[in-house]
């Protein structure tokens, strides 16, 4: 396993000396030996391209790619003994199981004995020794794809395993077993591996440590918890969870941001910070956090004594343990989520919402005012 860094790398995709636009703008990065990282994004951010430089399948035209602490920027995928899993899976489909996993051993010279225990262990791991002796073609997807990372893992020196959305072709039931295999190989033998997904629910239950990307920019890096709990960037918010953050134009009235004329409560500071950023003001607040109001007592049904902000509600989903409320807040849709034990209100109700301020983000220009 290998310590990976990243030094000012950026790639423009075009003829030499420049004019193509950025695929990936500068960027520092560093991945620790032994992590399980994920590489997160909409389709064309740039998550390829990067696992490409690091891979040594592509050369960067800015900046430099270390394996714990030597320069390989101009070194071959070879010499990087970087093991890569794509998208398809890439077999000889006239060999057996067993001789595609050992082609890697064998190609380098590896005794027949040492390649035969070593393919076995990696077929238990991987669950495949019952197909050791079939044909590879012969195979379900999600098997072949399979084989795909064991031909990666078998090798003992691989100093990462770098993964291009490899479960995409894979029935939904066998990508929820696949990852858990994926985190079983990855706690026995501590490879480094990179895992590039457009899927929050792959990067999220996979990764130690998710990289968020868009538009060949790296937005946030963190614990899954972190980006859902603080997203640092308004993209983050909106781009992790189901669904995702609302996020509210607004400006500032005193120590409050005004939605639609109507007052939210900010975090202790908060406003006097976005003065000094100045910018485009968005307040983001997570459905999960985003409360509904008790109408005042009395019966009436009217507005809380506290003046909380009112919607109407638009639609109502019925989600299981939880039901799923859109409504507009003056021109602005949000949505918030009612556990079972709460009525659900109906289209066209009026209601009155808590942004809870702990839970409540204001960002500048799409960053989060700290």
């Amino acid at each position: 396993m290998a310590k990976i860094e990243l030094r000012g790398v950026a790639h423009r995709y075009g003829p030499p000396g420049g004019g193509g636009a950025h695929a990936l703008k500068p960027l520092d990065l560093a991945w620790e030996a032994g992590g399980a990282y994920a590489l997160l994004g909409p389709s064309g951010c740039g998550k390829t391209t990067l696992l490409n430089v690091m891979s040594g399948l592509l050369a960067p035209t800015e900046g430099s790619v270390w394996f714990d602490g030597v320069d390989v920027t101009a070194a071959p995928p070879e010499v990087r003994n970087i093991a890569q899993v794509f998208q398809f899976p890439v077999l000889y489909d006239t060999m057996t199981v067993f001789e595609n996993l050992a082609f890697p051993l064998r190609n380098r010279g590896v005794g027949w004995a040492e390649a035969r225990a070593r393919v076995e262990q990696i077929a238990e791991l991987l669950e495949l020794t019952a197909d050791l002796g079939r044909k590879a073609s012969r195979l379900t997807a999600d098997r072949q794809q399979r084989i795909s990372l064991g031909r990666g893992l078998v090798r003992r020196d691989v100093a990462a395993i770098l993964l291009d959305e490899p479960l995409t072709v894979i029935d939904p039931h066998e990508k929820w077993r696949l990852r858990r295999k994926l985190r079983q190989v990855h706690a026995e033998l501590g490879v480094t591996l990179v895992y590039v997904t457009h899927d929050q629910v792959e990067a999220l239950t996979l990764a130690d440590e998710v990289v968020v990307m868009n538009e060949g920019r790296v937005l946030q890096r963190g614990s899954p918890q972190d980006l859902f709990e603080r997203p640092a960037h308004a993209f983050v918010g909106h781009f992790i969870g189901s669904p995702g953050m609302n996020l509210l134009p607004c400006a500032l009235a005193g120590d409050d941001a005004l939605v639609e004329g109507q007052r939210v409560a900010l975090p202790p500071g908060v406003s006097a910070r976005a003065r000094a950023a100045g910018g485009e003001l968005l307040l983001g607040i997570r459905p999960e956090h985003l409360a509904r109001r008790a109408p005042a007592p009395g019966g009436e049904g009217g507005p809380p004594a506290d003046g909380a902000p009112k919607a109407v509600v638009t639609a109502v989903e019925a989600l299981g343990p939880y039901a799923l409320v859109s409504a507009r807040l003056g021109r602005c849709p949000v949505k918030f989520k009612l556990d079972e034990s709460e009525a659900p209100p109906a289209p066209g109700d009026e209601c009155w919402l808590e942004f809870p301020p702990r839970f409540t983000t204001l960002y500048a220009d799409g960053r989060a005012v700290a």
